[in-house]
């Protein structure tokens, strides 16, 4: 198939919306992407105009996206560019859609603490990685929610040292 494939860097407009659909679960925002272009006169950046577009993340993407994302946050998406045609108030509109494939923080901008999820989707049993024993999946699967992958977390306390360092 010849999707357009695109990859946008902005912040999220909106509050991201989660649903249940016949579907599957789909997370929406609104992503706010504004050009910024260095001014050689002025010799200072200048904001352009701002585009915004209209995430749609499903199922595991949605609900981590969901969990994880607030508004005003930066963010680096990756998707499919829908442009569809409306006629809204008698007058045709153009709105733009990205079925995102991959959701990330901008890193540029801040950090940011990853924690792997259990997987819970029925008929798809937890693979064990390369060297764990019986005992380590166990473990994994009997804890609900965000789970670092070998129960700790190093990332968090390094993250607080660099976050609150004087």
């Amino acid at each position: 198939m010849n999707d357009t494939t695109v990859t946008l860097v902005g912040n999220v407009a909106t509050a991201v919306e989660y649903r249940d659909t016949v579907a599957g679960s789909v997370a929406r925002f609104r992503f706010a992407v504004t050009a910024r272009r260095w001014d050689r006169e002025r010799a200072a950046w200048t904001d352009g105009a701002t585009s915004f577009y209209t995430v749609s993340a499903w199922r595991a993407l949605g609900a981590n996206l969901a969990a994880s994302v607030s508004v005003g946050e930066p963010l680096v998406v990756h998707g499919r560019l829908k442009v569809r045609e409306d006629e809204r108030d008698g007058q045709r509109k153009t709105f733009v859609d990205i079925d995102a494939v991959a959701v990330g923080h901008d890193l540029t901008r801040g950090t940011s603490a990853f924690r792997r999820t259990v997987r819970t989707e029925p008929g798809a049993g937890a693979q064990a990685p390369p060297g764990a024993d019986d005992a380590d999946l166990t473990d994994r699967e009997a804890s609900p929610g965000l789970v670092p992958a070998d129960g700790k977390d190093p990332w968090t306390a390094a993250t607080h040292r660099l976050v609150t360092a004087p």
